[in-house]
C-alpha cells in the first residue's frame, strides 16, 4: 500500500519541476528517514532526528559523502518545502569520511577496442557519450531538434541539476546521426497514422505552451524504443526514449570481448571524454562548461591521469 503522504510529496515536487530520478530518490530517502524513526511522522522529528539519521549512514551504513549530502538535501527539502520547518543551518552530525573513487579512464585504444564490439543498435549512443561527454539519461533523452547541424554541437536541457549546456558534436558522427534521423521518420510516419498515439511526452508544462509539439518530429526522441507504450502518468500511448539498461548491458558486454582489464561503464566514457579533451590541450574552463560541471574543482579530477601524473607534476625521479 502506497502512502498517501509520500505521494502527496511526489506531486508536489513534481509540480516544482524536480526531475523524476531527483523525486524518486528524493521519496527514497525520506522513506529510509521515516523508517528509521520507526515509522514516526516527520511532523513529530526535527534537527536531533536527523543528526541521528545523518550520523547512522556515516557509521553504520558507510556511505560516500555524496550520498550522505543527497540524503540530508532530501531532509532539507522536506523539511523546508513540505513541512514548512526549516532544519537548523548549523546541523551537528558525523561527516561520512568515505574517499571517492577517482575515475576510470580508457587509453585511445582501449575505446578504439570497445567500439569494435559495441553492437551496432548501441553503437551511436556510445559514440555520443564519448565523443560530446554526455551523461547516460542525457543522450538517451535527446531529441531531433537537439543536434545543431550548422555549429555541429548538441544541446543539452535539463541536465544534472537542472542545468542546460551545449557541447561539441564530433563531425565524422553527423552522417550516423542524420540516417537515424531517418529511421525516427519511420517510426514518426508509421505512429502519427495510429488514431490511438498520443505523441510523444513533453516534459513539465511545454505539453500546453506547445500543444502541436508532441505530434511534430522535431520534438521526438533521437533515439526511441522499439515499440509503443502506455504513458504511467496519464495512460496516453506513446513512444518512449531507449531504456539506459541496454546501453549498460552493451558497454560491458563489449568490454568483457575486447579484454579490458578495467572496471568500464557508460560514465567511463564521460570520464575519458574529459581526460582525452585536456590531454590534446584544452583548458580546464572549457572541459568544465562541456561537462556542465558547477565547480571546477569536479573537473581538476581528470588531471591525475594526464601525461605526467597527478595534475600534471613531473616525478623527480625521471631527473635521476
Amino acid at each position: 500500500m502506497k502512502s498517501e503522504f509520500l505521494e502527496s510529496i511526489r506531486k508536489q515536487m513534481w509540480v516544482r519541476r524536480y526531475a523524476k530520478r531527483t523525486i524518486d530518490t528524493y521519496l527514497y530517502w525520506i522513506k529510509a528517514f521515516i523508517l528509521f524513526n520507526n515509522k514516526q511522522h516527520p511532523q513529530n522529528a526535527h534537527n536531533i532526528e536527523v543528526e541521528y539519521f545523518l550520523s547512522h549512514l556515516a557509521n553504520n551504513k558507510n556511505v560516500a559523502p555524496k550520498t550522505q549530502a543527497i540524503a540530508l538535501n532530501a531532509l532539507v527539502f522536506l523539511y523546508r518545502e513540505i513541512l514548512q520547518k526549516p532544519l537548523n543551518l548549523s546541523l551537528n552530525f558525523n561527516l561520512s569520511s568515505v574517499q571517492p573513487k577517482l575515475p576510470t579512464v580508457l587509453t585511445k585504444a582501449e575505446i578504439n577496442a570497445l567500439f569494435s564490439y559495441i553492437s551496432a543498435n548501441s553503437a551511436l549512443p556510445c559514440h555520443l557519450m564519448y565523443g560530446s561527454g554526455l551523461r547516460l539519461m542525457e543522450v538517451c533523452r535527446l531529441r531531433i531538434q537537439d543536434i545543431d547541424f550548422d555549429f555541429c554541437s548538441i544541446q543539452v536541457w535539463n541536465g544534472k541539476g537542472g542545468k542546460h549546456r551545449r557541447v561539441t558534436l564530433a563531425q565524422e558522427l553527423v552522417p550516423a546521426i542524420k540516417q537515424q534521423i531517418e529511421k525516427v521518420r519511420q517510426y514518426f510516419n508509421f505512429d502519427i497514422s495510429n488514431p490511438e498515439y498520443s505523441g510523444v511526452h513533453m516534459p513539465y508544462a511545454l505539453n500546453r505552451k506547445y500543444p502541436n509539439a508532441p505530434k511534430e518530429l522535431l520534438w521526438h526522441f533521437l533515439f526511441p524504443s522499439s515499440r509503443l507504450s502506455k504513458d504511467p502518468d496519464g495512460g496516453d500511448l506513446r513512444r518512449h526514449h531507449i531504456d539506459e539498461s541496454g546501453l549498460r548491458k552493451a558497454i560491458k558486454v563489449a568490454s568483457k570481448k575486447a579484454k579490458i582489464d578495467k572496471t568500464v561503464t557508460c560514465h567511463t566514457l564521460r570520464h575519458s571524454f574529459a581526460t582525452h579533451l585536456l590531454q590534446r590541450g584544452a583548458d580546464i574552463r572549457t572541459v568544465q562548461e562541456q561537462l556542465g560541471h558547477s565547480d571546477v574543482k569536479t573537473t581538476q579530477i581528470y588531471t591525475h591521469v594526464i601525461e605526467r601524473g597527478a595534475s600534471g607534476v613531473l616525478s623527480p625521479f625521471s631527473d635521476l
